[in-house]
């Protein structure tokens, strides 16, 4: 299966995708397990989402997208510290909200209850991540992450609840999170987590990892900071937090002869010893949405443009360019998927160019046409979900074409 780059190709492209998930009862889909119809990650609200933003843009008929959305609203929804913005009633909330935005009026009695729900678990998450720090104790990822913690919650909020007063109290934890804190007389950043990035304990990061994933690490809490100043939402100390973050990615960032990178994350005795070359290097690793210099560049590009940065502007913008340009990381690029492949970095370079200006807009603008060129020789993933599935590869094979009316990709906080 390829991607060609005219609108109209895409279009198709798109449609074949979509074809492939046409019946929500399918023999090949995991529809007996618990977590199908809630996983924005894995199941069935991305498939809505790809039928939706069809139906949006007059290609099928709504139909479809209404069988799928019954499937994701027609089970008892997990609320409370398990969700995320990728499962759980955000990602429930998130498919109704995006048919809300395609037929407005419609769909309202399923997501006021959920959108109730969702401030009360994002205040109930802050309280107990204030406790933890008045407690001086150190942060789980899976508290202040994109894919499951405060960031990915404060994405949903931002642009379906932006004047309500759980957005801002997640603002408020963030902002707290990035006080330092000090372990045995040594000051590490507030986000040191005391396990390995799985979330678990380990042997290769005894005294825990600092992680600058834009998945799981600092990059998503400043995505959010910053694109909630960019939009005058702020709560106190929130460009402070913002510069704290830029200046701790500026201390790290390892220059290459393909440009600006940074690593995955560091160890303890790293942080300490900051050596020239750190075991997870982000310059032998591919450059994705996840991990690496795409997502955390664009992480960047938002904190410049809500600081008001042009140098930092440019700086972000050169790496995203160098990133996707670099030979030495194509190679380590092998699929299309929307985590770690073509997808996610095809809608990272596009919306950088939305905010570029001069010959970095033109540039970008190319590149992500390059990229969905590139996506032809590589897998597109057999699952169905968004973060790793076909239907991540289709919605943002049609977002070349179209722009998005569900605005799917604010899950990513890359716009």
């Amino acid at each position: 299966m390829t991607v060609d780059l005219a609108a109209d190709a895409a279009v198709e492209f798109a449609v074949e995708i979509a074809d492939r998930l046409a019946r929500p009862d399918a023999a090949d889909l995991p529809t007996d397990q618990p977590w199908w119809h809630q996983s924005l990650a894995h199941g069935a609200p991305g498939v809505a989402l790809l039928h939706i933003e069809l139906a949006a843009a007059g290609i099928r008929p709504f139909d479809r997208a209404h069988e799928w959305l019954t499937v994701v609203a027609g089970k008892p929804v997990t609320a409370g510290a398990s969700t995320g913005g990728f499962y759980g009633a955000p990602a429930v909330a998130r498919a109704l909200a995006g048919a809300a935005a395609v037929h407005p009026g419609a769909y309202r009695s399923a997501l006021a209850p959920l959108a109730r729900q969702i401030a009360a678990d994002a205040h109930a998450r802050v309280n107990t991540a204030h406790t933890r720090m008045d407690a001086e104790k150190r942060p789980q990822m899976a508290e202040f992450d994109t894919i499951r913690g405060l960031a990915g919650l404060g994405a949903y909020l931002l642009h379906h609840d932006p004047s309500g007063s759980a957005l801002r109290a997640v603002l408020g934890a963030l902002v707290r999170l990035t006080h330092p804190m000090t372990i045995a007389g040594e000051a590490l950043p507030g986000w040191w987590t005391l396990t390995g990035p799985t979330g678990r304990v380990e042997e290769e990061f005894p005294g825990g990892h600092g992680n600058f994933g834009l998945a799981h690490g600092i990059s998503g809490p400043l995505a959010l900071l910053a694109q909630a100043l960019h939009r005058g939402i702020t709560v106190d100390g929130q460009r402070e937090a913002v510069e704290t973050i830029c200046a701790w990615l500026d201390s790290w960032r390892i220059d290459t002869p393909g440009g600006h990178r940074w690593p995955y994350m560091i160890t303890r005795d790293e942080a300490r010893t900051r050596p020239k070359q750190v075991r997870h290097s982000g310059a032998t690793r591919r450059p994705s949405w996840c991990y690496g210099a795409a997502g955390i560049a664009r992480a960047l590009h938002l904190a410049a443009l809500a600081l008001g940065d042009d140098s930092r502007l440019q700086i972000a913008e050169d790496v995203l360019i160098s990133a996707v340009t670099d030979p030495a990381q194509h190679v380590l690029v092998n699929d299309a998927s929307l985590c770690h492949g073509y997808a996610g970095l095809t809608r990272i370079t596009a919306r950088a160019a939305t905010d570029a200006t001069g010959s970095s807009a033109t540039r970008l603008n190319t590149l992500a046409t390059e990229l969905l060129r590139r996506a032809r020789s590589h897998p597109v993933p057999e699952g169905p979900g968004v973060l790793e599935g076909i239907a991540g590869v289709g919605l943002a094979v049609l977002a070349a074409a179209t722009e998005p009316a569900t605005s799917w990709d604010t899950c990513l906080l890359i716009t």
